[in-house]
């Protein structure tokens, strides 16, 4: 039945379904790819360690039913392969309107000054500073020392800034923590900075990889993966840690893609992307 008026009816249709959407607000964290840890040959000065991947979090964020969202997860960047080449920045982390940079390349350890790269944190530099970090996501990398041990910076954490190098290399800056997945995770530590004459820097924790000290020939860990870690710097450098993306939901999703790890962390079904994919509300 619709409206009457004198020369007859106006139907009164409308989509019934237009009026049924409904939005949920999901807690989130996103994780970019870690740097890769810069690489010195045994007669140069230390190299830099990779950057942690950009790290957002939050509790409200809006989607709307019965919308499929991508999820992308970012890779870690390669440490250097060989001696005096730089790391590789880590990929973004991407879900809807959120984007998490990739951590900043350890700086190399050839000869002369190099910055660290930047990123969502900074990597590590040598006889320089470190790479900048992304205001919200990181912090940058610490300063690579042109004197007395000659050692390389720390690659920046999602909780604080890369260490100098003095004395030893540079420590990784420390990652935040999240319980969104119900216990409490530490992420996004930074690579520990080469060391020449003296030890090398620790990795941050949270998944930053320890340095190695190039002088002998000692090559930087690997960031740990599904942290965003950064990559040691050393003889060679450490890979970045590859990152994650979390999704926490007061409803369970109605699909996904991508093989997420789902669990429960009080009435939330919590979704743990480690590689890309999809989830429908």
């Amino acid at each position: 039945m619709g409206l009457r008026y004198p020369g007859g009816f106006i139907s009164a249709s409308y989509n019934a379904a237009a009026f049924n959407v409904a939005t949920v607000l999901a807690s989130y964290l996103v994780i970019a790819g870690g740097g890769g840890g810069g690489g010195a040959g045994a007669s140069q000065g230390g190299s830099g360690g990779g950057g942690a991947g950009g790290y957002l979090s939050g509790s409200s964020l809006s989607l709307t039913s019965g919308t499929t969202y991508v999820v992308t997860v970012g890779g870690g960047g390669p440490g250097a392969a060989s001696a005096d080449t730089r790391g590789t920045a880590g990929s973004n982390s991407v879900f809807v309107s959120l984007t998490s940079i990739g951590g900043g390349e350890g700086a190399q350890g050839a000869s002369g000054n190099h910055t660290g790269g930047n990123g969502g944190s900074g990597g590590g530099g040598k006889y320089a500073a470190g790479g900048t970090g992304t205001v919200g996501q990181g912090n940058n990398g610490g300063s690579g020392i042109a004197s007395g041990n000659f050692n390389g910076g720390g690659g920046g954490g999602a909780g604080a800034v890369g260490g100098n190098g003095n004395g030893t290399g540079g420590a990784g800056g420390a990652g935040s923590a999240s319980s969104i997945t119900g216990s409490s995770v530490t992420r996004a530590g930074g690579g520990g900075g080469a060391g020449w004459a003296t030890a090398a820097g620790t990795g941050g924790a949270g998944g930053g990889g320890n340095g190695g000290r190039n002088s002998q020939s000692q090559a930087g860990s690997a960031g740990t993966a599904n942290t965003g870690g950064g990559g040691g710097g050393g003889f060679t450098g450490g890979a970045g840690g590859s990152g994650v993306v979390i999704i926490s939901l007061p409803q369970p999703a109605t699909a996904t893609t991508g093989s997420p790890t789902v669990t429960t962390s009080g009435s939330n079904t919590v979704y743990t992307f480690t590689g890309s994919g999809t989830i429908t509300l």
